[in-house]
């Protein structure tokens, strides 16, 4: 069953469709989370989404736009959750920028891509994650990001750039 036919029926108060929908979405939009956040803020903020999702679902007009619109839910989600500890960071030590880092996982390629990933600017590494771990099409980016898909384009430019010289500053050589 597609996710437009789950999505009308969901809206029509079936809750079997609404559990299908939200199982079939949730591994993908916790991925996404945990890439920009780590696991135990990824939880929380992946809570938060799901209540937006459950709420604003009546509200969909258009339910073969339900990807879209989810992974908006959940940009906004990461981004207000991340302005919110920065501000508070920035109120405890006086300083308004502070570097976000995920914990090391046990693999070493992947604790230093996690690192890599963790030390790009948050518009860059949201565009990594989109486009190359979610698989997401350019226009559906821009759509998400709210930018022109020539700023999604020159942001993956940027972004593979300072991926690679995040690597090649570890050892890594491409």
């Amino acid at each position: 069953m597609t996710d437009e036919l789950l999505v009308v029926r969901a809206q029509l108060g079936e809750r079997a469709a609404l559990a299908e929908l939200l199982a079939r979405w949730r591994t993908p939009v916790w991925t996404y989370v945990r890439r920009m956040l780590d696991a135990d803020r990824a939880d929380d903020v992946t809570q938060e989404i799901w209540l937006s999702v459950v709420r604003g679902l009546p509200r969909l007009k258009d339910p073969g736009r339900f990807a879209p619109w989810l992974f908006t839910i959940a940009r906004r989600s990461v981004t207000d959750r991340l302005r919110g500890e920065y501000a508070q960071a920035g109120e405890r030590s006086g300083v308004g920028e502070v570097v976000v880092e995920d914990p090391a996982e046990a693999m070493v390629d992947r604790a230093v891509l996690v690192s890599v990933l963790s030390a790009l600017p948050v518009p860059e590494r949201e565009i990594l994650v989109l486009f190359y771990l979610e698989d997401l099409p350019v226009e559906v980016c821009a759509d998400i990001c709210r930018v022109p898909a020539g700023t999604v384009k020159s942001r993956l430019n940027r972004a593979r750039r300072l991926l690679r010289e995040h690597l090649e500053e570890k050892g890594y050589r491409p």
